[in-house]
């Protein structure tokens, strides 16, 4: 009967005929020398077959990269649902600054107004009728601007040596946060100039003038890319074209979806529809045509 055993140096499971048992020599794994037993061991047995090198710890790596990959798919997955839900709320909280830059210019003007007896000129002129200043610097005491306003000579034209420093301020009230920040001064907000509109010209006009009511005429509206300093005497202009929103350059425009920040004579701001019907929008402009506006 063979006689089974086991290496008490490495544990090589061995069976040999039994005529070999008490003779002695080397395992043929270990190479130690062991003496074959009389009788089988009793609990020999044959060793469990080795487990390949690293087996385990790449099942593990496997897994690992599994689990990561799954995370980072729905991690992914995620983004692309939040994004737009960010963009949005981000847009939400600009346009609302913008209203706010709106409000404040609005309240100026009527501060303006309560001082002077009239909103302020459109522009300045000197004696020959040049163009020297903007409403927007006219406005800066009564936006907190005045140590501003005290280094302006009102004398010389806004891009005069005196002056033209100046106009590289920067005043974040007169840019709306939605405009891409290109690095240049920019000017958000302008008054529509023109016969039968709140600016004609050089003259300011009453509020008891605005025949249409405080409530149904425009001050002040948005305008994309312009590239005009808040000093710079110039504004849109309206002799009676037909004006739309987001159309030309000429036109009120922004960065808002879907419209534009208006600020109302009453010092009140509404947001109105770039789908707003063009005669609704000549009517809003004009102060004193007597028209009916159902609503915009």
């Amino acid at each position: 009967m063979p006689i089974a055993f086991n290496c008490p140096s490495c544990g090589m499971f061995t069976e040999v005929a039994d005529q070999f048992a008490g003779h002695s020599g080397p395992c043929k794994s270990c190479g130690n020398t062991i003496t074959i037993p009389q009788a089988a061991a009793q609990f020999a047995s044959k060793p469990l077959p080795a487990k390949p090198a690293g087996s385990g710890a790449g099942a593990v790596v496997i897994v690992l990269a599994v689990v990561i990959m799954g995370f980072i798919a729905v991690a992914g997955v995620l983004v692309a649902l939040l994004l737009p839900a960010v963009q949005s709320a981000r847009e939400a909280a600009r346009r609302m600054q913008c209203s706010n830059n709106l409000k404040q210019i609005a309240l100026a003007m009527h501060n303006y107004h309560d001082m002077h007896k009239s909103l302020p000129p459109a522009y300045t002129v000197d004696e020959e009728g040049n163009r020297l200043h903007s409403w927007r610097a006219l406005l800066l005491p009564y936006l907190e601007q005045a140590p501003l306003y005290d280094q302006i000579d009102f004398s010389k034209p806004w891009d005069a040596p005196e002056n033209r420093h100046l106009a590289d301020v920067r005043i974040p009230l007169f840019s709306c946060p939605s405009h891409p920040d290109d690095g240049s001064l920019h000017c958000s907000y302008m008054v529509i100039v023109g016969p039968e509109s709140l600016f004609e010209d050089e003259q300011g006009t009453r509020f008891a003038d605005v025949l249409d009511g405080t409530s149904n005429t425009i001050m002040v509206v948005e305008v994309k890319d312009s590239q005009t300093s808040w000093m710079e005497p110039t504004d849109l202009s309206f002799d009676g074209r037909q004006i739309r929103i987001n159309t030309t350059p000429e036109d009120p425009g922004s960065y808002h979806p879907g419209g534009i920040n208006v600020a109302i004579a009453d010092g009140s701001v509404r947001f109105i529809a770039t789908t707003i019907d063009p005669e609704t929008l000549r009517k809003l402009i004009t102060r004193a045509g007597g028209e009916r506006i159902e609503q915009y």
